[in-house]
């Protein structure tokens, strides 16, 4: 099989290196606007098998040309290309995954279900940590039960060593954490789908030492469709980032003031976009190369087996930093349990589009 994939940043870099490790896959293209330095961990398989190449997603008519290369397409660029990245894919004939994390764009992507039947080809949105790893788990949950009463998932990517202010280092990309900082969250209350302001309903969740208590918050994405789905079959779903204490107070108040706005403002007369400004400023001081990290994770599913009250679930909780990480190689935390649900879903089978076990 040859392999596209778009964007060679943490996650792109990432699902490259779970691509070459299978034997089927004779061939990677690691595409980006910009092709530097490639990550220590890739250095092994420069050669034929992995193919560096320069591509801007913006220009469609090299991305078709580029797709229609190859078997599959996983991209790892930001959600607002992932439509048309689909839509190109369907076009060339190619099975797609992204990392996803914004359910109205899905929506779209899924509107396209009868061209990519036509081709044969599977078109699998949303299939990362959270969106994409979780949703599944949290589906094998509901699976086990007669009846669900509730569903609530727990997600987040962090520093082992936090540092302030924000106690928080970029494990994926900037623009989509403040996307989701930033949009309505799906819930379901009731059975009835309903939207939460992100950031809000903060409350505590402990795990073992040394990671100890943190804080839970709704932010957008992380449920993808599964409120659509269950929509009066389960009377509570959510999800909920976790992040070091403190964190969502802060990121509240930037929001809150302005500085993550998308319109455009006049600044001693240039116009400049408030959230991109944050992105420059912000960005780079949470880069952290030499970072360790680590993912904490809980998916809790409750409700009746055979009638009777069933324990409640704890799928996964995934906290111990020594058991997650691997800090020189494309294994740190995040990216492993990110990419290596979309690498999965780019060298599979065939299909019509769906979810991951989302829809």
């Amino acid at each position: 099989m040859r392999m596209l994939v778009l964007g060679s940043g943490l996650q792109g870099s990432a699902c490259a290196y779970d691509l070459l490790q299978d034997k089927d896959v004779s061939e990677v293209r690691l595409a980006d606007i910009h092709v530097g330095h490639l990550p220590e961990f890739l250095a092994p398989y420069s050669g034929p098998r992995l193919i560096p190449t320069p591509l801007d997603v913006r220009d469609h008519a090299a991305v078709l040309g580029a797709m229609r290369e190859y078997d599959a397409v996983m991209s790892a660029i930001p959600y607002y290309f992932n439509f048309d990245m689909a839509r190109l894919a369907v076009e060339a004939g190619v099975h797609f995954c992204d990392l996803g994390g914004n359910t109205e764009i899905v929506f779209k992507q899924k509107e396209l279900d009868a061209d990519a039947r036509k081709k044969n080809i599977t078109v699998v949105p949303d299939c990362g940590l959270a969106p994409g790893m979780v949703n599944i788990l949290a589906e094998y949950g509901i699976k086990q039960l007669d009846a669900v009463d509730s569903v609530k998932i727990f997600v987040g990517g962090l520093p082992q060593h936090p540092e302030p202010p924000l106690n928080y280092m970029l494990v994926y990309s900037l623009e989509g954490a403040l996307d989701y900082y930033t949009t309505l969250s799906w819930v379901l209350r009731n059975g009835k789908r309903t939207q939460v302001k992100a950031l809000s309903e903060r409350e505590p969740v402990a795990f073992d030492s040394p990671l100890g208590q943190l804080e839970a918050f709704h932010t957008a994405g992380g449920l993808s469709t599964m409120a659509f789905r269950y929509e009066g079959k389960i009377p509570t779903m959510e999800y909920k980032t976790l992040r070091y204490p403190g964190h969502a107070e802060i990121m509240q108040n930037i929001r809150d003031v302005g500085l993550l706005d998308l319109e455009p403002v006049d600044v001693k007369g240039t116009r400049v976009v408030p959230r991109d400004v944050f992105i420059a400023i912000v960005g780079p001081r949470l880069n952290k190369p030499h970072g360790r990290d680590l993912v904490a994770l809980r998916v809790v599913v409750s409700g009746t087996k055979a009638g009777k009250p069933a324990p409640r679930a704890r799928l996964i909780d995934a906290s111990r930093p020594k058991a997650v990480q691997r800090p020189r190689g494309p294994s740190a935390s995040l990216r492993r349990a990110t990419t290596h649900s979309c690498a999965s879903g780019t060298s599979g089978g065939g299909g019509a589009t769906g979810m991951a076990a989302t829809s």
